[in-house]
């Protein structure tokens, strides 16, 4: 099948912002090859309130997925959530335990819409943000330093990034890297400049166990 178009849901808009930032040559190499990508979040500007956007992308995203993939050929869709917070959802501490949900959430859709080609499966991708999108920054650690200010950073987080953990989050390390040299960390604002700023390769290494399965997912399209 020759993959036409690309469909990413990720939480948020300051994730959309983000993701698009890195990628930008990346899918803009794909769109001249005819694939086009688009970075979708799930809770939009209009509806921030009342809502959970990673609940949302889990439960309600698989069901929206069915619908897209069968009714537009050459059409894939991939979700990726924050694996933090745990058990949003469903039960779920590790990226397995969520892919499985995920999954299953899928599964139940195709059953109830009475759907029994299971190639449609193949056309559903599921990566993940380990712990959350943050991760991408620390990996970032020179243009972080950058846009604080700093010739460099002392190190307060774990190596490799991915390892941080549900306690202590990508995110509230930056949080609080941003709080010690006096300014505020406003994801949608700062999180683009930063990885804008970063070769998504790099990051893909420094990131191999969530984030680089989904660069490669993607250049290999």
């Amino acid at each position: 099948m020759k993959v036409e178009k690309v469909e990413i849901y990720v939480e948020s808009p300051s994730d959309k912002l983000a993701m698009e930032a890195l990628l930008r040559p990346l899918i803009e190499v794909k769109l001249q090859q005819g694939i086009k990508i688009e970075c979708i979040p799930t809770k939009g500007k209009n509806n921030d309130r009342g809502g959970d956007a990673k609940k949302d992308l889990l439960t309600k995203i698989p069901i929206k997925a069915v619908n897209i993939i069968n009714n537009i050929p050459n059409s894939i869709v991939v979700v990726i959530p924050d694996l933090y917070p745990k058990n949003k959802g469903f039960p779920h501490e590790t990226f397995l335990e969520l892919e499985q949900g995920i999954f299953n959430k899928f599964q139940e859709a195709l059953q109830s819409k009475r759907i029994n080609d299971h190639r449609l499966q193949q056309r559903f991708k599921v990566f993940c943000f380990k712990h959350d999108l943050e991760s991408l920054i620390l990996a970032a650690e020179t243009q972080l330093s950058s846009r604080i200010g700093m010739n460099t950073l002392p190190q307060t987080w774990t190596i490799p990034v991915e390892d941080q953990n549900h306690d202590l989050p990508p995110k509230r390390i930056v949080e609080e890297i941003f709080k010690k040299y006096g300014k505020n960390y406003k994801e949608s604002v700062d999180a683009p400049i930063i990885l804008a700023n970063a070769r998504y390769q790099d990051i893909a290494e420094l990131c191999p166990q969530a984030f680089k399965p989904f660069i490669q997912f993607l250049e290999n399209l």
